[in-house]
């Protein structure tokens, strides 16, 4: 399916738009980690601040997460804790559904895949995704076995491609087909090969690039970068 790309000045900002209509219908989002989301998350807890949305009846799910503990400074729950959770304690409780990295990637896996297919499994109305400049999204990292598993939803990844060199603990392919809409997130000039090796108009389906794996699977997929990140496009 054709990819719907937006070159924008604000990256963070224009994310956190659709992350405010995706979160206000009661349903499903999934949150990925890095800086560039962490501010999307800030303008998302700004903008619900602002106006009293009403974003308490939408599960918050993740992407993937890094086997370490909550609190730890490389944990995803941690960064989306610190800049979207807290700041809006007091306004609204937010339902989170955090991957338990510390067990291990095994036993997280197995934990985070039972929670969502007792939720049905769900649909997700918009899932959140970043790409790494290897061209890794989600923890599914360049020719590894984790891009062919098709019959879960999550599974854990002894040893990352990219750092921090830790496990992790990723949905799948299979899990990202249950999304609605796909939002790719980017921003900064070393992102821009990655990006143009996923979404650029000779891009294909490769396993050396996972993220240029994910547009064939969904109906709908956007991406969203600034100049810089866009120079390869």
């Amino acid at each position: 399916m054709p990819v719907e790309i937006h070159v924008v000045e604000d990256p963070p900002r224009a994310c956190a738009a659709m992350l405010v209509g995706a979160s206000v219908r009661s349903g499903n989002v999934v949150l990925t980690g890095g800086s560039t989301p962490r501010d999307a998350y800030q303008e998302l807890a700004a903008a619900v601040q602002k106006v009293r949305l009403d974003v308490g009846e939408t599960t918050f799910w993740f992407g993937d997460e890094r086997c370490v503990g909550p609190d730890d400074e490389r944990s995803n729950f941690r960064m989306v804790r610190d800049s979207l959770i807290e700041p809006l304690e007091g306004v609204v409780r937010l339902d989170v559904r955090r991957m338990q990295g510390e067990l291990g990637p095994d036993a997280a896996a197995d934990a985070y895949e039972d929670e969502l297919r007792e939720a049905g499994p769900p649909r997700f109305d918009l899932l959140l995704l970043g790409i790494g400049p290897d061209g890794h999204t989600l923890s599914l990292f360049p020719d590894q076995e984790s891009l062919a598993e098709r019959d879960r939803l999550v599974v854990g990844v002894e040893h990352a491609g990219f750092e921090p060199f830790v496990p992790r603990v990723t949905m799948t392919l299979s899990a990202v087909e249950l999304a609605d809409q796909v939002v790719f997130l980017a921003s900064g000039a070393g992102k821009a090969d990655a990006v143009g090796a996923a979404f650029s108009p000779d891009a294909r389906p490769d396993p050396h690039v996972p993220a240029s794996m994910i547009a064939p699977l969904c109906d709908q997929v956007t991406v969203i970068v600034d100049a810089a990140a866009a120079a390869k496009l």
